[in-house]
């Protein structure tokens, strides 16, 4: 029955967002080890360590998800601050629903941390494939013509 679907535009897209999630995990991986290192070993103020892990965590996602999750080809200079601004917006929406969660709705930090998580992963995720990676309109008309994609000449007409 797998066999079926391997071709299923549905089986893509849960192979890419599986990729998705293990960048992201390498990711968190490098933020709190970063920021763990930097309070325990610098005696860095916890804040600003946290702010240096999460950078270095967004490096490794941005270099990661650009390579194995989307294939993207969009030149860094565009993709670069298109990945801070879906970044940005995931950051917003964590504020907004971990207020709206722990404040408003009663629940505890942790379980509103879960849900905020569960939802700004799928935030960042259509942002990036959506915008961020998205193959480029008109890339494949301003990509300049080689001996791969130079049309053949057309033969001549026997008239």
């Amino acid at each position: 029955m797998l066999t079926r679907w391997r071709g299923h535009p549905l089986m893509a897209l849960g192979l890419q967002f599986t990729t998705f999630v293990g960048v992201g995990l390498g990711a968190l991986a490098v933020h709190y080890g970063v920021l763990v290192a930097l309070v325990e070993l610098a005696t860095i103020d916890a804040i600003a360590a946290a702010a240096i892990g999460y950078v270095s965590g967004g490096f490794v996602s941005y270099s990661l998800n650009r390579r194995h999750t989307y294939a993207s080809d969009r030149p860094h200079g565009e993709a670069t601050w298109r990945f801070a601004l879906v970044a940005g917006g995931g950051l917003v929406l964590t504020w907004i629903l971990m207020a709206a969660l722990t404040r408003w709705a009663g629940l505890g930090y942790l379980w509103a941390q879960l849900l905020t998580t569960g939802l700004v992963t799928f935030w960042n995720f259509f942002g990036n494939r959506i915008w961020t990676f998205a193959e480029r309109a008109g890339a494949v008309a301003d990509a300049p013509l080689d001996a791969r994609t130079r049309p053949e000449p057309a033969a001549p007409r026997p008239w």
